[in-house]
């Protein structure tokens, strides 16, 4: 089912200084598309980070970034005009479980608020297809795996869940009511270089370098489907040109993610190998809003596009610990 870019209009890639939109837009780029990157540059982690991605993607005479927050209506209206995008991909948006719980306001201005807006340009300006993040989040603590798109999903443990669960609401109601194409991305555990510091395997290899203590919590008894960066972009370079058609709603969701969860201190192990240091670690009951486990039943992407991801933990750790120590230590990061 892939398909040829259209290279005659632009991609519009909102959050294109965060992890997966730097990634998804220099992909793009490469390829020979203009991307318009928009991105509200925010401080919920080093905004220094954020700033050297986009110094990456400014070296590409076809990209344009546009510094913007999803949430003023007005600023959404001027870019659609401006630029007239037929697809949309939607990777911004307040991330976190944790801090969902500590800033729950900014989670529904930038999450609710700010996908409602981007719809409403969508309805206005003819978008051929809109992609969006969801996250394994809106599974809960479901017992059932692996997770299945087709499982119910109406009992979230965090605000972040639910305000992503809202987004696949809202998608589905504008497809239905407005015929906009929209495919929502469930994605799992996405970890790699350029990624977010919030992010256990993050902060852990930053720690275990310094010496410093990690906290592992439910003592480690827990199971993630860790992705590989790599795979999450192919993913959605396999869908980007193929909107949802023959259905009514053209609404569709998929997972985007290993297939096949490793414990926490399977993981933990793992990264001390590659790092050839063990951590000091303490360990801590599970906190609020985190899940026991996540498990992506990818059988739909197989399907539709022949993919599944297939990247290592221990090939995805070992090219993510190489980039954080030339990012850090060789360009003197602090």
């Amino acid at each position: 089912m892939k398909k040829e870019l259209n290279l005659d209009r632009p991609i519009l890639i909102t959050g294109a200084a965060g992890f997966i939109g730097f990634h998804l837009s220099k992909k793009l780029l490469e390829r020979g598309a203009t991307v318009v990157g928009f991105d509200n540059l925010n401080d919920y982690y080093d905004v220094n980070l954020k700033l050297d991605r986009l110094e990456i993607l400014k070296n590409y005479e076809n990209f344009i970034f546009i510094k913007g927050d999803l949430a003023d209506n007005e600023t959404i209206v001027k870019l659609f005009t401006d630029y007239r995008p037929e697809i949309v991909v939607n990777l911004a948006a307040q991330a976190g479980v944790r801090y969902s719980i500590e800033n729950p306001k900014i989670y529904i201005e930038s999450n609710i608020t700010g996908f409602f807006n981007l719809l409403e340009a969508c309805r206005h300006y003819s978008v051929k297809h809109l992609l969006y993040a969801s996250s394994s989040s809106v599974y809960g603590n479901q017992e059932k795996t692996p997770f299945s798109v087709t499982d119910n999903v109406d009992n979230p443990i965090s605000l972040y869940a639910a305000t992503k669960k809202s987004n696949e609401l809202m998608a589905h109601t504008y497809s239905h009511l407005y015929n906009i194409p929209t495919t929502g991305l469930r994605f799992f555990t996405v970890y790699g270089p350029y990624g977010r510091p919030d992010m256990a395997y993050f902060s852990f290899t930053k720690k275990i370098l310094a010496d410093e203590t990690i906290k592992i919590f439910n003592n480690g008894d827990m199971y993630r489907d860790f992705t590989y960066i790599d795979d999450i972009i192919q993913g959605i370079e396999n869908i980007l040109l193929c909107p949802p058609e023959g259905s009514k709603p053209p609404y569709k969701l998929y997972n985007i993610g290993n297939n096949k969860p490793e414990k926490l201190m399977h993981f933990v192990e793992a990264l001390e190998k590659i790092i050839g240091k063990e951590a000091h670690k303490e360990f801590l009951p599970i906190q609020p809003g985190d899940v026991y486990q996540t498990y992506a039943d990818v059988s739909d992407l197989m399907t539709d596009f022949d993919f599944k991801p297939n990247t290592t933990m221990e090939i995805g750790l070992q090219k993510f610990v190489d980039w954080y120590k030339n990012y850090y230590f060789n360009t003197k990061k602090t």
